[in-house]
């Protein structure tokens, strides 16, 4: 079965509210076996609903409709739905007493606009809901459906779970979908595809779904059976095809962090970890903080934004600061080591480099980040040049490094680039 959203509301237009209805359902949904095949947004106008409509009911079976159905006057879902499907609006009594026990058990008045939430289309099914005031709505045209949703989330997943999936489960014989994701670090989605050429033929050639799902310094691979989870075993083996291909860049599945993984790594090996960051400004440190349990390997770091505390605190040579610089392969050295030997850990992480957007030059530019591993006698440093945006340089800094300690930890020695 195939399916289109649409999601009502000038507010995820213009960027007020972020659509995490559209997220959900197409979570949900794809679950049961439905294809999601369009999303889209549109204001709450008339023409806009009806252009929506016809589009989707083009190519889908299920259309499944979120938002404008509050009380107000700019919330004409309803009454383009009956135009629309050739009925009336008329006083459906169980959903009128029903918003009655609702404003009386919050002791407020109910509004005559309130009463006219009460007020839907004659030729439909009604779907309760039991969050809020207003009601879902189930058509059919031509053995095709067409699902109309309060846009308040919880109001939404609510009708879904309670009235829409046992109607579903009812109508139609859905198998489910099976998903299995791996999670990459390190590596670009071109440069990825490009090395996993010959196994994305062979997993197409299975008549498995492939995708690639890129965000700042993580792809993610996901496959997907449409035969359910009987191929779990299969798409087991392909991903450890790759696992054994390339460790360096893979550590994980599911949407599991690497900070997750990390934390696991250390604890197993019974290995105390510490930080001193520069560019990151804390955030590695946050990271692996952030992990309930996390006080079991984690010691402390030291945060030296300045060279002064880049030499007090983690011992770094003046002299090397000077002749190099602090963005360089020495100096996150020394951090590191100096961190290792200062905090007492088995492992330490250092960062120095320049986040942007300014304070680079042409031989280190913006976006130039070196990071420093100590761990056992080796000290090893790796340049990275990420881009012009703060924000994200900071954030694939510490991904990376998470993922140079994880490597160091189980002997993996990366591509050199």
């Amino acid at each position: 079965m195939k399916a289109d959203l649409i999601s009502i509301g000038d507010e995820l237009l213009i960027g007020q509210t972020v659509n995490t209805n559209a997220s959900w359902l197409g979570k949900e949904l794809s679950s049961r076996g439905i294809r999601i095949v369009r999303v889209i947004s549109i204001s709450d106008d008339k023409d806009e609903i009806i252009s929506a409509l016809n589009e989707s009911l083009s190519r889908s079976q299920l259309v499944i409709i979120t938002g404008g159905l509050g009380p107000t006057k700019d919330d004409i879902t309803k009454y383009t739905l009956a135009d629309y499907f050739s009925t009336r609006l008329v006083l459906h009594k169980p959903t009128l007493k029903k918003i009655e026990a609702f404003f009386e058990k919050r002791n407020r008045p109910m509004l005559d606009v309130n009463r006219r939430q009460a007020e839907l289309p004659e030729d439909c099914e009604i779907l309760n809901n039991n969050y809020g005031t207003a009601a879902g709505m189930w058509f059919e045209l031509n053995e095709k459906i067409v699902i109309s949703l309060p846009g308040v989330p919880y109001e939404m997943k609510g009708i879904m779970t309670e009235e829409v999936f046992p109607r579903l489960g009812e109508r139609f014989e859905l198998r489910s979908l099976y998903h299995r994701t791996l999670m990459t670090q390190g590596i670009g989605e071109s440069f990825l595809a490009e090395k996993i050429r010959d196994w994305e033929d062979k997993v197409r050639n299975t008549g498995l779904g492939l995708a690639y799902l890129p965000s700042p310094g993580m792809v993610k691979l996901r496959l997907t059976s449409y035969e359910g989870s009987e191929r779990e075993g299969e798409i087991t083996g392909l991903f450890k095809e790759l696992e054994t291909a390339f460790p360096q860049f893979i550590y994980g599945y599911d949407e599991v962090s690497l900070t997750v993984v990390l934390g696991e790594i250390l604890r197993k090996n019974r290995l105390t970890v510490g930080t001193v960051e520069s560019c990151t400004g804390g955030m590695i440190a946050g990271s692996l903080t952030s992990i309930p349990g996390s006080s079991d390997y984690f010691q402390g770091s030291f945060l030296t934004y300045s060279n002064e505390l880049k030499e007090n605190l983690a011992g770094v040579l003046s002299e090397t600061i000077q002749e190099e610089g602090a963005v360089s392969h020495q100096v996150v050295e020394q951090m590191a080591r100096g961190g290792k030997e200062r905090l007492g850990v088995d492992l330490c992480i250092s960062t120095s480099g320049i986040a942007g957007p300014t304070g680079g030059t042409e031989e280190k530019p913006v976006g130039t980040v070196w990071i420093g591993i100590a761990y056992g006698e080796r000290v090893v440093s790796r340049k990275f040049l990420f881009g012009d945006d703060r924000e994200r340089n900071i954030q694939m800094t510490v991904l990376s490094a998470l993922n140079m300690a994880r490597c160091e930890i189980l002997g993996i020695i990366p591509e050199k680039k």
